[in-house]
């Protein structure tokens, strides 16, 4: 663990004490390696920020009210993982949440994410300064033993709508680092079902981790729900959870909540490698049903008929990789 700096801090900020919060914080390994962090700003600036007139918005009458206000306070939607752009189409399946319409196989419905570009309250000027300075993300970075100079910085404050959702999933291999900040208005928002889930695999499906972990030039993907179980979700405010994507690190959100009353808001940034080089694989070509029977299974011939051909032709691949290398060593 990292408990001091290895990099001289270059910014004089008002949340400069946030960095020692991050280097000074013991790696929690349950469901997978993070960083969890209470009260992450002290009480005078999480005040000030949840009550700034961008995240405490007036309540709207309607979804084409929300979405006008909030564009009115400086949000632009954006383009995310599990939403559409458009807002009359969202308007439009708010209405019922039909299931029938979705972004991703893995899920049940979209949302709509909006990023706060113009701000114009002084705390919040700041707080996005220091949050896309060095000293913060490097401070990420070296707590996570990520080379700094090998990626780029992405981040900002984000209203996410009722409906989003983003089933498990890993994070995509590209992404060397991502944190999350609840900085909810409402006093009410650590009861409201739009909060973060950290999962891990059921037994039966275990094997997905493993596949990805030996097979690096593959993408991860989402997942079914049912695929994984819940191990905690992050509700409380003024929290923030910090990781590097691995084949382990399943987190997912499912927004089912009033937010016309109030939205859910966080800080979200990332670390991005420059580099990245991977092949799409579909949550679907991974599906090995499993069976239970009374009588005797022939195991090996049954593991052997569910594996999906991708897999199939990587392990003969490696099987006759290292027969090659045998022969060599024998000459």
């Amino acid at each position: 663990m990292h408990n001091q700096r290895n990099s001289q801090v270059k910014t004089n900020s008002r949340f400069s004490y946030l960095l020692d919060r991050i280097y000074e914080a013991p790696f929690i390994e349950i469901p997978f390696k993070h960083l969890y962090i209470e009260n992450f700003f002290n009480d005078a600036d999480f005040k000030e920020i949840i009550t700034s007139d961008e995240i405490s918005v007036p309540s709207a009458s309607s979804d084409s009210d929300l979405i006008k206000g909030l564009k009115d306070k400086g949000y632009k939607i954006i383009s995310f993982p599990g939403c559409i752009t458009h807002a009359d189409q969202y308007i439009k399946w708010h209405s019922s949440k039909s299931i029938t319409s979705r972004t991703h196989s893995a899920c049940e419905g979209f949302g709509m994410v909006m990023r706060l570009y113009e701000k114009r309250t002084k705390i919040l000027i700041e707080l996005e300064e220091f949050l896309l300075s060095e000293d913060f993300n490097r401070a990420i970075a070296e707590k996570f033993d990520i080379q700094f100079k090998d990626c780029k910085v992405d981040g900002g404050i984000q209203k996410y709508l009722d409906g989003y959702e983003i089933s498990p999933h890993p994070d995509v291999r590209k992404k060397a680092a991502t944190y999350m900040v609840n900085i909810n208005p409402s006093t009410s928002s650590e009861t409201s079902d739009h909060h973060t889930h950290y999962l891990k695999f059921k037994p039966t499906k275990d094997y997905i981790s493993k596949f990805w972990e030996n097979n690096e030039d593959y993408e991860r993907d989402w997942v079914p729900w049912d695929w994984c179980e819940t191990v905690k979700q992050q509700n409380k405010n003024n929290s923030i959870v910090i990781f590097s994507p691995s084949n382990d690190t399943m987190h997912a959100v499912k927004a089912d909540y009033n937010h016309l009353v109030t939205q859910r808001t966080q800080l979200y940034g990332n670390l991005w490698y420059l580099k990245s080089d991977t092949k799409p694989l579909k949550w679907e070509q991974l599906q090995i049903p499993y069976k239970s029977s009374l009588a005797k299974p022939n195991w090996t011939q049954i593991a052997k008929s569910y594996v999906p051909s991708i897999v199939k032709s990587t392990i003969r691949k490696y099987l006759n990789r290292n027969d090659d290398i045998g022969k060599t060593n024998m000459n």
